[in-house]
């Protein structure tokens, strides 16, 4: 089919695709259309990698815009949703519009009520119909992408939920999902009312296959000679040997600390392949890398960036993770070890895929376990781009006879396991069972159960009865907790359970203390969210999160100090504390007996193994931010408590979006200590002691800055207005950033021409510069998802 061929496009749209030498479609595509997705049918994609699945999804959403109406495409990351946005704004040649929203869980986003095209990630999409925009109504068209995520325990709930809520809101709603690896296309399909196509058609050949001794045997019975030469291993064969024919290579590997070390071992090969042009852009490269931070992992990836190779794993820094997907895309970087993170859907192609290892670290299986057949066939999947290779290979290693014919029984010659719904846990529901109530979407219990029915888990539960039981479970939690009334039809509860419901108004019910409540009231019982709950889902708040915070506030007989808000939203279910290491019980111990007064709720018993190991790694976690807000450096806390500058950042970003949410609730409780929560946020936001809080309020002063001009006796704002600008350059030494902030502070004449720098009498002399890659530098508040808390913690894993 021939694009000159489609109807049904906004004008323009075809040549747009032609002078992108996209004159014919590929067959998935052009089964696609066949099938409807350009006349408004719901269709599930069951493509490969780089068979255009992004292209039918545009052909759906400008044939949706054609006809009037507005498209929106869900994408499990915020980097994808990046990469998605630059791809739809070409569209704008031919007049339609794209806006992407990712973060600010409060928000409706009304501005883009005018765009044609909205890109945003599931959970941003989730808080959308949580705190109800209006154009979420006007929606004719959604595509999901990666929607093999459902599976996902973390993120799936939420992505199943939100396309059910959406079916919903809009009953004529053309629905387009999309994957690579769906082991139950049909079942999918069968869920979304969907036409399928499901192909293993590809533009460019893969070959899958194992690598044994110094072979590589591959699914078509083809052989290459690949050997493996004295102590040499066998992923530097394999990349030296792809490396050599001009191609460039990713290794899948288990654990961080294996990505960097197979990074440093793989740079000595790829320097091999690199022209002087390569190695000067490189070495520029590398200095943009030490510039984010300060930190060891900084250095050691710059050092094997310079020798044209990377690491990639959730303990990066976002800048950094960018740095290395642009350089490898350009094919500057020639190989990149990575954690399965990479394999989540950013488009990083490779001529050859090395999955290294395929079993890792498994708590529930008490040591190693082999990967899914899922996740090994994302990464695979990363082989072969159309443009850039005229093949693609993906490779297990195997050590023995035997191993190697055991890899392509478990993964080549095998289908990926079905997509299957978690929304029946418990974690899940309470959270998604509030945010229906709350948004109206059902008003009784009746009503609650009909939508749940409308979900993927109902359609694949083959035991009777258990969403049902679930749920009731839940709403008993929701309301003993405050945050869910019912009213008529009898509440079904015992005595006890009604004397538990009442005592949640002084403290909480955690899930634990409630059990199984068996009969939770007829089905004509109404529902209602109390202000508290609304608040709660409006705020995109796991409801015991919230409890635990309202608890923690209201035991509280004196201000808290910043370390005991710090451990209280340590202890939530939002937030992925810090594992005790060896030795730290004994030292989180110390400090729970020399602090643990500073700490809000009720302490467990040092006697109860597990809450009192869970209460001390979120003090580990607490005293992380402490440590951060009294202002210690990067490199040193990333030392210290041995995790990488993203997981520095995704944790501090995570707790000042907790603590806003915190703030909230001590308002609508009425809590006397508004304004401390408020302040431990502020102080974790920057990274700033209490005397710095104003100083770090005026746009572009952060951390660092703020402390070089409060050691010259700059304290306010209204010090700065005036300010001798002499002593202001001195403290900031540049002059473009001196005038800025002087400007952002207000004073009369931020122009520093002619200005000459000085240290006032009295002042240290500090020669220091301003670091702007860790002054965090602005006054607007952080989302939770920062990238990384949606990249690794809720991906493939965190690794």
């Amino acid at each position: 089919m021939n694009v000159e061929e489609l109807s049904g496009l906004p004008p323009g749209a075809a040549s747009h695709f032609q002078d992108q030498g996209i004159e014919e479609l590929y067959p998935p595509q052009a089964e696609a259309v066949e099938a409807g997705a350009t006349d408004g049918g719901n269709l599930v994609a069951a493509v490969p990698t780089a068979s255009g699945k992004t292209m039918i999804a545009a052909l759906a959403m400008l044939s949706a815009v054609q006809r009037g109406g507005k498209a929106l495409y869900i994408v499990p990351l915020r980097a994808l949703a990046s990469e998605k946005k630059a791809e739809f704004e070409e569209y704008e040649a031919f007049g339609v519009t794209t806006g992407v929203t990712t973060g600010n869980y409060e928000s409706t986003s009304d501005w883009l009520a005018t765009k044609d095209i909205v890109v945003a990630t599931s959970e941003k999409v989730d808080s959308l119909v949580r705190n109800g925009a209006d154009w979420l109504s006007e929606l004719t068209c959604v595509v999901s992408d990666e929607v093999h995520l459902i599976d996902d325990r973390n993120r799936g709930p939420t992505l199943e939920v939100t396309l059910a809520k959406l079916r919903k809101l809009n009953p004529q709603l053309q629905v387009v999902a999309l994957s690579a690896t769906v082991g139950n296309a049909g079942e999918i399909a069968d869920w979304l009312d969907a036409s399928l196509v499901d192909t293993d058609w590809r533009p460019i050949d893969l070959r899958m296959g194992v690598h044994y001794g110094n072979a590589l045997n591959f699914d078509d019975g083809s052989t290459r000679e690949v050997p493996v030469e004295g102590n040499e291993k066998q992923e530097a064969a394999l990349v030296g040997d792809i490396l050599e024919e001009g191609g460039s290579s990713l290794v899948f590997v288990n654990s961080r600390r294996n990505a960097e070390a197979a990074a440093r071992r793989l740079s000595a090969v790829s320097t091999r392949e690199l022209t002087d042009e390569e190695r000067a852009s490189l070495a520029e490269l590398a200095e943009e890398i030490r510039d984010v931070s300060d930190t060891e992992t900084s250095e050691d990836l710059a050092d094997c960036v310079e020798r044209g190779a990377a690491f990639h794993h959730a303990g990066l820094s976002s800048e950094h993770r960018s740095m290395v997907e642009d350089a490898f895309r350009e094919r500057l970087l020639k190989v990149i070890s990575a954690t399965p993170t990479l394999a989540a859907g950013v488009n990083t192609p490779a001529r050859r895929v090395v999955v290294r290892d395929w079993r890792r670290f498994d708590p529930s299986a008490g040591g190693m376990a082999p990967l899914n057949v899922l996740e090994v066939h994302q990464m695979m999947g990363r082989a072969g781009r159309p443009g850039l290779d005229p093949y693609g290979e993906a490779v297990l290693l195997a050590k023995s006879h035997d191993e190697s014919q055991e890899l392509f029984d478990r993964y080549v010659w095998a289908d990926p396991e079905p997509v299957r719904s978690k929304l029946a846990a418990e974690p899940a529901l309470r959270t998604h069972v509030l945010a229906t109530i709350a948004s109206g979407f059902a008003r009784t219990r009746k009503g609650l159960l009909e939508f749940l029915e409308e979900t993927l888990y109902a359609s694949q539960s083959t035991e009777a009865g258990r969403l049902e039981r679930v749920t009731d479970d839940v709403l008993h939690y929701l309301e003993a907790n405050d945050f869910v009334e019912r009213e008529g039809g009898g509440n079904g509860s015992s005595e006890g359970e009604e004397s538990e419901s009442a005592s949640a108004v002084d403290g909480f019910v955690s899930a634990a203390d409630l059990g199984s409540s068996s009969g939770s009231g007829g089905e004509d019982v109404e529902l209602s969210a109390t202000s508290l709950g609304h608040t709660v889902s409006r705020l995109y708040l796991d409801p015991m999160s919230a409890a635990e915070i309202v608890h923690g506030l209201e035991s509280a007989d004196e201000r808290p100090s910043a370390l005991g808000l710090y451990q209280l939203v340590s202890r939530t279910p939002d937030m992925y504390e810090l594992y005790l290491r060896s030795g730290d019980d004994e030292t989180y111990a110390e400090l729970f007996y020399e602090r643990g007064d500073e700490l809000l709720g009720d302490a467990p018993s040092e006697y109860e193994d597990g809450r009192f190991e869970d209460w001390l790694a979120a003090l580990k976690t607490g005293k992380l931010l402490e440590d951060w807000a009294n202002e210690d450096d990067e490199g040193a806390l990333t030392d210290r408590y041995k995790i990488g500058p993203g997981d520095l950042r995704g944790k501090v970003d995570t707790a000042e979006w907790l603590l806003g949410a915190a703030e909230s609730l001590a308002a609508e409780i009425g809590s006397e200590w508004t304004v401390a929560v408020r302040e431990a946020r502020t102080r974790v936001e920057h990274g700033v002691s209490e005397e710095l809080l104003e100083l770090v309020s005026i746009r572009g002063v952060g951390r660092k800055r703020a402390r070089q001009l409060h050691e010259v006796g700059l304290e306010t704002p209204a010090d700065l207005r005036e300010a001798d600008k002499g002593v202001v350059l001195g403290a900031l030494k540049g002059e473009k950033t001196a005038e800025t902030i002087l400007e952002n502070a207000g004073h009369e004449d931020p122009s520093m021409e002619g200005v000459e720098p000085r240290t006032p009498s009295g002042a240290s002399a500090d020669t220091t510069g301003a670091d702007s890659s860790d002054d965090r530098a602005g006054t607007g508040s952080a989302d939770p998802t920062s990238e990384e808390s949606d990249e690794s913690q809720a991906s493939l894993g965190d690794f």
